[in-house]
């Protein structure tokens, strides 16, 4: 089994929360969409000049755009509709919560045939290194990089047609699993994959579902996955920008053919990839 590789900033314990008041200073040019549902995110004006911020225990991005501050959070698909509250940290140590109000949202059904019945149901050997991977992946979902100024408004990380919608709730031979939480796009294998926004690519690995994979960190909780790809063109630490190829499409890992699967993570929560595209 290939073990994935995390950069050497994470290995030297960069997942470490640093200072506060750099988050006070971050200044960006673009927001992404605003859409008040689960798998959605929530941009909410602050009000106040925090240093920082957290919502369901995680910490959450505070940028400043056109002078004032915003909260930009990702909403959880589990998220009940209805009143949510999260909490600020400001400057002279006092503490503001702030709410903000969740729409409910019923995502379809998609139902899959898997040909590999170990991809749907693992057996006890498959499980440790799902387990494995997963603790892995979880870690570098959890990193927090002050060093890089996110960019919300991206491109397209492939040429293709989009297949399968975020949140789709999905049945894999008739059994039910986690909603889908990426956009798939469907692609010739071997057709190159661009970075859909600047970064450092955090991780690179092949995982028992999602095959060949990329993990690219954008700063502030801001986090990228590419899965499934036939190639991976770039090294843990390698610092890109929009329009770099990292890799190409393939049909690695739990697939039905080629294509790759796209998700955006803020908060370290799986929000729809759509709400940060330029069309």
């Amino acid at each position: 089994m290939e073990i994935s590789r995390f950069k050497q900033v994470l290995l030297a314990g960069a997942l470490i929360t640093v200072s506060h008041l750099a988050s006070a200073a971050l200044i960006v040019n673009s927001l992404p969409q605003s859409s008040m549902v689960p798998g959605g995110v929530a941009i909410i004006p602050t009000g106040v000049d925090a240093i920082s911020g957290r919502y369901k225990e995680q910490r959450i991005l505070l940028a400043n755009y056109n002078e004032d501050q915003y909260a930009i959070i990702g909403i959880p698909l589990n998220a009940h509709s209805g009143s949510h509250q999260f909490a600020l940290e400001l400057a002279d140590g006092q503490r503001k919560l702030l709410q903000f109000s969740v729409e409910d949202k019923v995502y379809v059904e998609q139902h899959i045939t898997i040909t590999n019945e170990r991809q749907v149901n693992p057996n006890s050997e498959d499980m440790i290194r799902i387990t494995q991977e997963s603790s892995e992946m979880n870690r570098a979902f959890s990193s927090w990089d002050e060093d890089l100024t996110p960019v919300f408004t991206m491109q397209v990380p492939v040429k293709g047609v989009r297949s399968s919608s975020f949140g789709l709730r999905r049945y894999f031979n008739g059994q039910p699993r986690n909603p889908h939480s990426g956009m798939d796009i469907a692609a010739d294998e071997g057709t190159p994959i661009y970075a859909p926004a600047p970064g450092i690519i955090l991780t690179t690995g092949n995982y028992f579902f999602n095959g060949n994979t990329i993990i690219l960190d954008h700063g502030h909780g801001l986090i990228s996955l590419y899965c499934h790809m036939n190639t991976i063109e770039v090294e843990p630490g390698t610092r890109v920008d929009s329009g770099t190829q990292i890799g190409k499409v393939g049909q690695t890992g739990r697939v039905t053919g080629p294509h790759l699967h796209w998700s955006v993570n803020l908060n370290n929560t799986r929000v729809d990839p759509s709400l940060f595209l330029l069309d």
